[in-house]
C-alpha cells in the first residue's frame, strides 16, 4: 500500500536540546500505526511539526508527495495530549465551531456533532460546558472534535491517557473503524499492551531518531525465542537465573519471560523449572511488544 503521510528528515533543536534529529518515516492509509517512544523521545514535537505548529530547521511533511500547507491540513485531525477545548463553552457549540474551521457548512457541522455525540454516550450533554465533564467524557469530546469533518489523517497524542477499561476499547473501536474506511491513523501512547492489540505497525523513536518501524507481528515474532515458564510458588524466577544461554526478560504475577540463545535445550531449562517447583505452565511464545520497545532503546 503506497504511504500517504511522509515525514522526511525532521530536525528540530531548542537551545542545546536536539528534539528531532533527521527522523523520517512514513503512515499507510488503512492501518492503525503506533507511535512510541519514552518520554522526551520527540514525539509530540513530531506531531505538532506534522500540523505546522512548531517550526523545523530542516525537513519536509508531505502529504500523497505534496508538502503540506494550511490547505492541506483542514483535511486532517488532531487530538493534542494537552486539552485542546475551551472549557468554558457550551460543548455542540464549540464542536460546530470547529468543524466550519474545517470548512464544513453549518447544517453538516451540526449533523456531524449530533452523530458523534450520540455515538459516543454523550447527547444529553451538547448544551453543557466541558469543563463539568469527566476526563474520560473530555476525552470523548476531544476526540470529536479530531473526527467531525471526516479527516483523511487522524493524529493523536496519547488518547487512552486516564481512560478506563470501557473507554479504551471505545475509542480504540473507532480508531480501527477509521482505519479500514481507508483513514491515515498515528497515535502515540505509553500503554503498550493496548498498542499491540489495536496497532498493525508501530514506529519507535528515541531522541529524536527513528529506532524500529515494522509490522506487529513482524516485529513480535522476530527475534531470539522466548518461553513463558510458571512455576508454582516462585515470585522471583531466581532457578533460571544460572542457566547457560538463558536470560529472564521479566517476571509479572509468577509468569517468567525467558529469552533462550539458539542453542539451549528446552529440556535442560525444563528439568531447572522442576527442581524449584511444580511446573504448571511451560510455553514458547513471541515477544511482547514491550519487549520490543526495551530492546530498541538499549
Amino acid at each position: 500500500m503506497a504511504a500517504l503521510l511522509e515525514v522526511k528528515g525532521l530536525s528540530r533543536r531548542f537551545g542545546n536540546l536536539v528534539a528531532l534529529d533527521q527522523l523520517s518515516f512514513d503512515v499507510s492509509a488503512g492501518q492503525v500505526v503506533g507511535f512510541l517512544g519514552p518520554n522526551g523521545a520527540g514525539k509530540t514535537t513530531t506531531m505538532r511539526a506534522i500540523f505546522g505548529l512548531t517550526d523545523l530547521d530542516q525537513g519536509r511533511v508531505l502529504w500523497n508527495t505534496s508538502d503540506v500547507d494550511a490547505t492541506l491540513r483542514r483535511r486532517f485531525g488532531y487530538m493534542p495530549e494537552e486539552r485542546g477545548l475551551y472549557p468554558g463553552m457550551r460543548i455542540g457549540d464549540q464542536l460546530v465551531y470547529i468543524g466550519r474551521l474545517h470548512g464544513m457548512s453549518a447544517t453538516a457541522a451540526h449533523r456531524a456533532t449530533e452523530s458523534w455525540l450520540e455515538r459516543l454516550g454523550l447527547a444529553d450533554r451538547a448544551h453543557d460546558k466541558v469543563e463539568s465533564l469527566s476526563h474520560g467524557n473530555q476525552q470523548r469530546v476531544q476526540l470529536t472534535a479530531a473526527l467531525l469533518h471526516g479527516p483523511d489523517l487522524i493524529v493523536l497524542d496519547e488518547p487512552l491517557a486516564g481512560l478506563d477499561p470501557t473507554g479504551i476499547d471505545e475509542i480504540g473501536a473507532i480508531l480501527v473503524e477509521q482505519a479500514r474506511a481507508g483513514c491515515c491513523v498515528l497515535f502515540s501512547s505509553h500503554q503498550l499492551d493496548q498498542v499491540e492489540d489495536l496497532c498493525e505497525s508501530v514506529i519507535i523513536i528515541d531522541h529524536g531518531r527513528l529506532v524500529v518501524a515494522g509490522r506487529v507481528d513482524d516485529l513480535t515474532t522476530s527475534g531470539s525465542r522466548r518461553l513463558v515458564v510458571r512455576v508454582e510458588g516462585d515470585r522471583t524466577g531466581a532457578w533460571a537465573s544460572d542457566l547457560e544461554g538463558v536470560s529472564v526478560s521479566e517476571v509479572a504475577g509468577g509468569e517468567v519471560r525467558l529469552i533462550l540463545e539458539q542453542h539451549v535445550d528446552t529440556d535442560t531449562v525444563l528439568e531447572a523449572a522442576r527442581r524449584a517447583g511444580r511446573v504448571s505452565e511451560f510455553v514458547m511464545r513471541r515477544r511482547r511488544l514491550s519487549e520490543v520497545f526495551r530492546e530498541a532503546l538499549q
